[in-house]
């Protein structure tokens, strides 16, 4: 078995792994790793924007207060008053690279607004900001030539003193990977490992999550040992276009910011039954807002309402969706555009501080897949990116601060292939993924139970029982990979909803429908659980 020794490896590449690769590499070997091609990440399909102070009008306190105020009460103040005002600065960097974000007519930035915001300070460019950013990202990572990349190689599970039963505590010294095309499996060996590997969307049926979202760097983090925090806390998007052949499409919550309506099916508006900022309440309430009227009207879908702003302005604000939307015989000018509640982003993660520092030495999260405290128990619209930014380019600067870390001198072991063989029952990978995400949709959504939690803890252990055996009993593929961290993403998200006995944020169970005076955190760590 081959072994690479580098000073850096990241792992992703959305926002946070190709920002973090970009600042490492000025001064130290990096291995930057990714499952796909380099542009296939969530931040890719991420239409908003990223919300940052930028106008006289608005204020860090302001933006502050409307991200705890999101959050139910789960947010670390702190962490946000960093992160909000680390912005501007961070941004900049974005801007240097050349991100071409939207300006108006004066040549400032065109600042919009969206759900949970009391002002307008969303930077973005046009309607497909994700896609911009990360455009230009994989462009200066492809051509600094400072750090080597892998694409087409997915994370098998991280390598620590522990788990090579080396003397002292435990640390991670590297990792094992797999290169997709030939099947071969390899080591690295590194004293600094980041994930920037994203969240776990297609852990559900609905997802609006590309494809990539399977939970990899949260489930290898909590394979070695890292502690877990508040992985209940999954965002549903209240506004995913219904189609049937519309796969996983956003209408973006800056629709709404621009004064889209929801609406049911016959045209009535509702949310003013539901929270007095009626449209723009944050995601949580709109989402269970949504739910509670399909199921109490018994239809499939509900709808947004932009046709009083008119055909010339919506294809010049929304140009892709507008598109997208004709693509299915919708026309936003004319129509009701229909759409459902889709799981959208992970609050929760590995517990990590703003720089990406986890419970493990040698281990660091940065982006969706770490939890910091920002979100809480619900996402502000659009703290996404500014988290995935501003946590990169903090877990750069502070390992930038420090020497060059050694390469540590252990031997990773070799590969165990024991009596694996090529598998010839792909059927069963098929079938335990679809029995999966069914079971996490009809049991762990938007509205839970202890009932419905205790049911989907039993399909999810046995699932893990089947998906482990098959892992060990064939050769090592990428989607038994991915099947398997998408399992051990259910258990987390499964086990620490029924961990929180009260309703907050976007835990909302009829069983305890109140709120704690006291909100505290959910945190698992599997050497301190047994049953795993």
């Amino acid at each position: 078995m081959r072994t690479i020794d580098t000073d850096y490896l990241v792992v992703g590449s959305g926002l946070a792994g190709t920002m973090v690769a970009l600042r490492l590499a000025e001064r130290g070997r990096v291995l930057l790793v990714t499952k796909r091609e380099l542009a296939e990440a969530n931040t890719n399909y991420a239409q908003g924007g990223i919300s940052c102070v930028m106008s006289p009008e608005d204020s860090f306190d302001e933006h502050v207060a409307d991200t705890l105020d999101a959050g139910a009460g789960l947010c670390n103040e702190a962490v946000v008053r960093r992160i909000v005002e680390a912005g501007p600065r961070c941004l900049q960097a974005l801007i240097d690279l050349g991100v071409p974000f939207t300006r108006n007519a004066a040549g400032d930035y065109d600042l919009t607004r969206e759900g949970g915001h009391s002002k307008r300070r969303i930077l973005h460019a046009g309607d497909i900001t994700g896609h911009m950013v990360e455009e230009t990202l994989v462009s200066a990572v492809r051509s600094t030539g400072r750090l080597h990349i892998c694409e087409n190689t997915l994370l098998i599970d991280l390598v620590t003193t522990r788990f090579l039963h080396v003397a002292g505590d435990n640390r991670v010294v590297g990792a094992y990977m797999l290169t997709v095309e030939t099947g071969e499996i390899w080591a690295v060996r590194a004293s600094t490992v980041i994930l920037a590997t994203g969240g776990c969307g297609k852990v559900y049926q609905y997802t609006c999550n590309p494809d990539v979202a399977t939970g990899d760097g949260i489930a290898a983090a909590w394979r070695a040992g890292a502690e877990i925090r508040n992985m209940e806390m999954v965002q549903f998007h209240p506004t995913c276009l219904y189609h049937p052949k519309a796969k996983r499409f956003l209408i973006s919550e800056a629709v709404r910011g621009e004064g889209a309506v929801l609406v049911t099916r016959d045209g009535k508006p509702f949310m003013e039954a539901y929270d007095p900022r009626g449209s723009l309440a944050p995601r949580d309430i709109v989402a269970r807002a949504i739910d509670s009227e399909m199921k109490k009207r018994g239809d499939a879908y509900c709808c947004l309402d932009i046709r009083h702003r008119g055909e010339a302005y919506l294809k010049q604000r929304f140009p892709g969706i507008y598109a997208k939307c004709l693509e299915f015989g919708i026309d936003m000018a004319r129509d009701l555009i229909p759409i459902v509640p889709a799981a959208h982003y992970c609050c929760g993660g590995i517990a990590a501080t703003v720089d990406g520092v986890t419970s493990i030495p040698g281990l660091y999260a940065v982006g969706e897949c770490a939890c910091t405290g920002l979100h809480g128990a619900n996402r502000l619209a659009s703290n996404s990116l500014l988290e995935a930014l501003v946590c990169a380019c903090e877990c750069a600067e502070t390992l930038n601060a420090a020497p060059v870390p050694a390469v540590p001198d252990v031997k990773i072991s070799d590969w165990v292939y024991g009596r694996a063989v090529p598998s010839d029952e792909a059927v069963l990978v098929a079938h335990n993924w679809q029995e999966l995400r069914t079971c996490m949709w009809d049991y762990v959504g938007i509205v839970r139970t202890d009932r419905r939690l205790q049911r989907a803890l039993h399909r999810v252990q046995n699932l893990r029982r089947e998906i482990n055996e098959y892992y060990f009993d064939y050769l090592v593929t990428s989607d038994i990979l991915e099947l398997r961290n998408l399992a051990d993403a259910a258990l987390l998200i499964v086990t620490s909803a029924m961990e929180r006995h009260e309703s907050r944020g976007l835990h909302y169970t009829l069983d305890y429908p109140e709120r704690h005076r006291v909100a505290k955190d959910t945190v698992l760590v599997r050497a301190a659980r047994r049953e795993w």
